[in-house]
């Protein structure tokens, strides 16, 4: 893996990330000095989200000249009301030293859809999937803020495969040690099976390396 310096980038990154981003920054692979957070899982307040991101980004800049944001694209950001204002729009507007990690959200940073697709084959016999992070599981409170139990069975039951967590930090296998009462009562809530795949966290690396690469052509 080519290794390239990010000690001249600050990054920004939804929440929902902190443990695979904090555990690039322990092995040393992320280091700069300047990481900065959002709330998990806004997503679901679109609002909230764009303040809260341009806000870490005007901090960012006031540390390091070239940002980086680990944000996904077509589905972190969905505005109803404004369907040209995108993610990109607004990484756009930030500058030419803003770049975001080129993904669709947080488990296709994690795991590629040709990945996921033949897990899903392996652990599920091909059924439909809710894909997680560990961040969906240790953040739930704030990833599905607003959801009730009759939220939850519209959406989840559906998913016949029950819900896979990509894990690239060995976080479920010990939530599941130490938290079994926790995590039976998660999988009754949405009512289908959660298990955990374990992956590495190369393909996460790779993308934030991709446009390192870019901010230090700038």
């Amino acid at each position: 893996m080519e290794k390239i310096s990010f000690s001249n980038i600050a990054v920004v990154s939804c929440g929902t990330l902190s443990m695979e981003i904090k555990a690039l920054k322990d092995e040393g692979f992320l280091d700069t000095k300047h990481i900065f957070f959002t709330t998990p899982g806004l997503h679901e307040n679109i609002k909230e989200l764009e303040s809260q991101l341009i806000s870490k980004i005007n901090k960012a800049k006031e540390v390091c000249n070239k940002v980086l944001v680990v944000y996904g694209g077509k589905f972190c950001y969905v505005n109803a009301n404004e369907p040209l204002r995108t993610m990109d729009v607004i990484i756009k507007e930030q500058g030419p030293n803003v770049a975001r990690i080129q993904a669709t959200h947080c488990i296709d940073m994690i795991i590629s859809k040709e990945d996921r697709e033949k897990a899903a084959q392996e652990l599920a016999g091909g059924e439909k999937v809710w894909w997680m992070t560990p961040g969906w599981v240790k953040f739930r409170k704030f990833v599905f803020k607003g959801w009730d139990k009759g939220l939850a069975n519209e959406n989840f039951p559906r998913h016949t495969g029950g819900a896979i967590v990509a894990d690239g930090i060995g976080f479920m296998e010990k939530y599941m040690n130490e938290h079994p009462e926790e995590f039976l009562e998660y999988c009754d809530w949405m009512g289908i099976p959660m298990q955990p795949y374990e992956v590495t966290l190369d393909r996460f690396k790779n993308l934030l390396l991709e446009q390192a690469k870019k901010l230090n052509e700038i």
